[in-house]
Order: structure tokens, then C-alpha cells, then sequence
């Protein structure tokens, strides 16, 4: 079993991995690239910010609650469009700016870093809150609905068939099968095959904001369900930048210790992940703690 850590080893252990560090290195230099082309990129209604062209949800690289003004990622009652290219009003020929790859962290449970749990009988489901297997832990927290629809960068088409996994960490910033205290459970881990439009959804809890990480859900996306065994067949990995406001909404509530406080130290601008731009991975978030949170993102994936 993969050593135990707690949630403000998480921190540690994320920024002194080389390979997060080679893959943020890699990233800025894509974008360097791209500003230097001149590089024009159609793509509708992906995020917010002046490198986007697309409805504005966030003000990338700032907190969500610093804009003047309440968009759809920032507001936790907001009805608007999810973030990014919506595949049914995209036209087929639409070239799409692919989401940005992100490092899986040292807690992934693909098989690249200890456990894989996509081997496991049960990780196909769309409600991940229980453990599955010898647990039936059921994770505490506010409900939220997790929609992803992926799209095919070079064409805007949906990807129906497609795989993703989601993993992310309970209400105490712990992660399933590895930090001390949930190494027995494999909740908030699962995969699902996208349908005819290329949508995803998962029923789960909102994320905890631990030490030094902006509130993000991890994901990785896959060729087909077969596929979605082992990290070496993936076609991405991202994250979804949570908005400031319904966080913060969220962890006023019991369930979340030393989350409002860890909320209150980190910020989109400085978290090593979302400080060069959030755009193309900040979701519309709709809801409320009472009525439970819905994410929605559509993701445009190089195939």
C-alpha cells in the first residue's frame, strides 16, 4: 500500500513531484507557443478571460469572487450555459482549444502511482459517494452532480463511447486508498462511458479545500470504457477549478473543517496548478447547499 499522508502532506507531496513540475513546465511553454503564433482559436463559450473567446464564467488566474460582476462558475444559483463549447450548438467543422493537461497528482489510483482501482469490479458507477468492495463507506458532504461532455478538439463533435474517471477528496481533504485515515475506501473514484452526446455524470459531494490547493475535482478521459484501466491508455488529464463562492457557501457548513480557513490562504492566482489561466477548466456551477451543486464543463480533448 502506498504510504499514508494527511492533508497538509497532500501539499508537499503535489509540488515536489518532478513530474507535476515538468508537466506545469510544459504547459507554460505550449501557451508561450500559441501567444507567439498568434495562434486564433475558435472556441464557444469556453470560459472567461481575455484569452477565451468563448461566454465568460471566471476571471482566470484571480479569485472567482473578485470580478465585478456574478458569472455562471462564481454564483452557486447562477442557471447559466456550463463553461466552455457546448458540443449540440458547436458547428462540426469548429476547431476547439483542447483542455489544458494537468498533473494527476500523487493520489490518482490509475496504476501510476501505486493502487489501480480501474481494475477493480465496481468502479464503473455513476454514484461515487459509497466505498465499493469490502467498504460501504459513504462519503459526508454537500451532494453535487458532476456533468462532463467531451468534444473532439479538431471538430467539435461529441465523443460518445469515450471514458472518464473522476477522483477527488471527501469534506476532510482526505483522498480514498491513500491518505491515513481513508486508506481502506475507494469512495469519490469512478468511471463512466460518455452516450450519444458525449456526457458524463456523476453523483457526488463537493470537494474540501485543503492545505495549498485551490477546491479542484481531478479527471482523466479515455478512448473507450475498455480503455479505462490503467493510466497508460489515457487521452488527457485535467482538473475543474471550483468557484470562490459557492466554496466558500459549502464549507460554512459543518461537514468541512479547516476548510473556509485553507480557502481564505490560497487564491486561483498563486495555486500551482490554475495560476496560468483557469478558462478552459472553470465550470459553470449551478445550486445551492440546500438544494446540493450541479458542475458542468464541456471538454474539447485532442484525439
Amino acid at each position: 500500500m502506498t504510504e499514508h499522508h494527511t492533508p497538509h502532506e497532500i501539499e508537499d507531496h503535489d509540488r515536489g513531484l518532478s513530474f507535476d513540475m515538468s508537466t506545469l513546465i510544459e504547459r507554460r511553454r505550449l501557451f508561450k507557443v500559441f501567444a507567439g503564433a498568434g495562434l486564433a482559436v475558435a472556441v464557444a463559450a469556453c470560459g472567461s478571460d481575455s484569452k477565451s473567446s468563448g461566454t465568460s464564467t471566471a476571471a482566470a488566474g484571480t479569485d472567482a469572487g473578485t470580478a465585478s460582476t456574478t458569472t455562471a462558475a462564481e454564483s452557486p444559483s447562477t442557471t447559466a450555459a456550463p463553461a466552455t463549447a457546448q458540443a449540440s450548438t458547436t458547428a462540426a467543422s469548429a476547431s476547439l482549444e483542447p483542455i489544458p493537461e494537468e498533473t494527476a497528482g500523487p493520489y490518482p489510483g490509475d496504476g501510476s502511482n501505486g493502487v489501480n482501482v480501474l481494475t477493480e469490479s465496481g468502479i464503473v458507477r455513476s454514484d461515487i459517494r459509497s466505498s465499493f468492495g469490502s467498504s460501504t463507506t459513504i462519503a459526508d458532504g454537500v451532494p453535487t452532480t458532476i456533468k462532463l461532455t467531451l468534444v473532439d478538439a479538431s471538430s467539435g463533435a461529441p465523443l460518445p463511447g469515450s471514458a472518464v474517471y473522476v477522483w477527488h477528496c471527501d469534506a476532510a481533504g482526505l483522498y480514498s486508498l491513500y491518505s491515513q485515515g481513508a486508506t481502506n475506501e475507494n469512495y469519490l473514484r469512478g468511471v463512466q462511458e460518455a452516450d450519444a452526446n458525449g456526457s458524463v455524470t456523476f453523483t457526488s459531494i463537493y470537494p474540501a479545500c485543503y492545505s495549498g490547493r485551490w477546491p479542484h475535482i481531478h479527471y482523466e478521459v479515455y478512448p473507450s470504457l475498455d480503455a479505462a484501466t490503467s493510466a497508460s491508455n489515457k487521452l488527457a488529464t485535467s482538473q475543474l477549478a471550483l468557484s470562490k463562492e459557492a466554496s466558500a457557501a459549502v464549507y460554512a457548513t459543518d461537514a468541512y473543517p479547516n476548510s473556509t480557513r485553507n480557502l481564505a490562504q490560497v487564491s486561483l492566482a498563486t495555486d500551482m496548478v490554475f495560476s496560468d489561466g483557469a478558462e478552459l477548466e472553470t465550470p459553470a456551477i449551478t445550486g445551492s447547499v440546500e438544494s446540493g451543486y450541479t458542475i458542468a464543463l464541456t471538454a474539447a480533448i485532442r484525439t
